[in-house]
Parts: structure tokens; C-alpha cells; sequence
């Protein structure tokens, strides 16, 4: 029975022996895999499809999850302090790269990877340059450059007043502590009044802000426009039930914004962003010298109607035959 049993132990030591051998030869990637970083900000519709822009940017560059790159891929739910500490950490695992999603997530890894060496190329950062990632769209940052969304504003005030001829006040609800949304904010302020507008802005420190302040926002304006801010994006159903609550339409700045309730937006698309962020990334991680590549910008805009809120708020729009129809 002794001998049974011992040879039943032998048996099985050798047997957990190839089990851990194989779980650590056989992981079915590369072992040389480079690491690649991904911060998403926050979880809305205009990141998702930047996040999914990026792998399809990499894999069609050669690059793919699991064989010859490894991704991870991290979100900071909407956290200042929790995209620092995610970028932290990526820094110090030494990471080949890091693809950062948004303005914060792109300061975040910025200011951690700083000195170190490790690249970081920011997606949907709309003014790169307030935000002190870049000395000039022109320049790359230190070991730092990426993708712009700046909003083609001017084309967004031609939809607004052939959407609503009438309105005089278009309002505003931003975070005053989000470089991109106050560098909208200044240059609309600046068109505003070419197309008949006043803007009426409301800042607001954090989402808890949101449903007092859009509320007031609605009663005193004729409609609200979005730009790319990421609490008022993450918060958009909130927006929206305040505005429709007071009467009048809010305008968003992408697609998604559009099928989930905005009237219409002169749309960026952001899934061609994130392909076009993760054609750098690519290049950097096959040797490209990040201090030679400047930003770039996202190249086409296209305007987009929700088709249930045009027929809501009686919008009959003309001029705009080629206009994308959602509902």
C-alpha cells in the first residue's frame, strides 16, 4: 500500500511540476511582447470608440494584442487621482509606451512618464497645447504627442441657427478645471456673435454639480451646446433631462452624443481618431523618433440630426441635404 501510495505522490509532483512549467511557457503570447499602456478616462461612447479606433490603429500597423504586443488597458472612471495612479504605476512596470484617452488621462501619464523615456501619445485631446502637453501643434511634448478633437465650432453655430433661427442664447455647461472645454469655450465666445448668439456659460467643479446647474443652465437659454467635456459627456442623460424638463434642445459634438438625445452636432468620428492615434503609437513602438511627429488633427467633420428630437422641438432643417439622420 507504502508503494502505491508513494508512487501515486511521484506521479502527481511531476504532474503539477509540467502543469506550472507549461503555464509559464505557453501563454500564448510572445515573450518579447512589447507592453502597451492604455488610460481611458472615463467610460462614455465618444472614448469607447477612440479605444477601439486605437487597437484597430495598432493591429492594422502589424501590431496585435496577444501575439507580438501585450495591452492593458485600464479606465479611471472619470477619476483625476485614480488616472494618476494608474499612469504611476504603468511608469514604473516600465511600460513601452502608454496611449492616453483624453485630456486627463493624457496630463496624467504626461507628468508621470516625464524623464523617463517611456513615449505617451494622448487621443482626444482637443486643445494639447493649454493643456501643457506640447509646446505648439507643431512640436511634440517632451517624449509626448497624439491626436486633436479640436470641434469645428464654426460649423456647429451654422447648424444651431439653421436648426433654430430664432434662438439668441445658446448655453454652455463646462469643468472649468478641463483645458480643452475653457479653449472652446473662449473661441466660440469669439464666433458667437458672427452668427447672432450670445453665449451664456456655466462652470462646474465635478458631476455632482451637474443637475443644479444644467437645471439653471435651461431656464435662462434658448438651447445647450456640448463640446467634448467629460463630465457633462458622462453625465449627458442628466443634461438632457434638465433640458427637455425647461423645453429646448441640447447640441452635442459627435454621433454618439446625437443617438443618445442631442438634436444634431457637426460630428467628429472618433473611431477614425483612435485609428489615427494608433497609427503614431505603431510607428513610435517600430522606432519613430516621437520628437519628430507633431500632433495631428482629426481630419473631417460631417453634420448629424437625431430625427425623433427634430421632430420633438418642430426643427424643419434646410441647406443640409447630405445631413446623417439618426434616431
Amino acid at each position: 500500500m507504502k508503494k502505491y501510495f508513494k508512487a501515486l505522490c511521484a506521479v502527481l509532483c511531476i504532474a503539477i511540476i509540467a502543469c506550472t512549467l507549461f503555464a509559464c511557457t505557453d501563454s500564448g503570447a510572445d515573450s518579447d511582447a512589447l507592453t502597451v499602456g492604455i488610460i481611458q478616462y472615463a467610460s462614455h461612447p465618444s472614448l469607447d470608440n477612440c479605444r477601439e479606433g486605437i487597437i484597430a490603429g495598432l493591429e492594422a500597423a502589424g501590431y496585435k494584442d496577444g501575439e507580438n504586443i501585450k495591452i492593458d488597458y485600464q479606465n479611471a472612471s472619470n477619476s483625476d487621482e485614480t488616472a494618476n495612479q494608474i499612469a504611476k504605476n504603468m511608469v514604473a512596470k516600465a511600460y513601452d509606451i502608454v496611449i492616453a484617452i483624453a485630456t486627463p488621462a493624457a496630463t496624467a501619464s504626461y507628468s508621470a512618464a516625464r524623464g523617463t523615456g517611456i513615449p505617451v501619445i494622448f487621443c482626444a485631446v482637443s486643445d494639447p497645447v493649454a493643456a501643457q502637453l506640447v509646446p505648439s501643434l507643431d512640436k511634440a511634448g517632451d517624449n509626448c504627442t497624439g491626436t486633436s478633437d479640436l470641434l469645428n465650432l464654426e460649423a456647429q453655430l451654422k447648424l444651431i441657427r439653421a436648426c433654430q433661427p430664432d434662438a439668441e442664447k445658446i448655453g454652455i455647461l463646462y469643468t472649468t478645471s478641463e483645458a480643452n472645454s475653457v479653449s472652446h469655450l473662449e473661441e466660440i465666445k469669439k464666433l458667437a456673435p458672427e452668427y447672432g448668439f450670445e453665449i451664456v456659460a456655466k462652470g462646474i467643479q465635478s458631476p455632482a454639480d451637474i443637475p443644479q446647474t444644467a437645471a439653471m443652465l435651461a431656464s435662462e437659454v434658448d438651447c445647450i451646446n456640448n463640446f467634448t467635456d467629460n463630465n457633462v459627456v458622462d453625465n449627458l442623460g442628466t443634461v438632457l433631462e434638465k433640458a427637455n424638463a425647461a423645453g429646448i434642445p441640447v447640441y452635442g459634438s459627435e454621433i454618439e452624443q446625437v443617438k443618445n438625445g442631442c438634436l444634431a452636432s457637426e460630428s467628429l468620428d472618433y473611431v477614425a481618431l483612435g485609428e489615427q492615434t494608433g497609427a503614431m503609437a505603431a510607428k513610435v513602438l517600430s522606432g519613430a523618433d516621437i520628437s519628430e511627429m507633431p500632433v495631428e488633427m482629426v481630419k473631417d467633420s460631417f453634420p448629424v440630426i437625431n430625427t425623433a428630437a427634430a421632430e420633438k422641438f418642430s426643427v424643419t432643417l434646410t441647406g443640409y441635404d447630405d445631413i446623417e439622420k439618426v434616431s
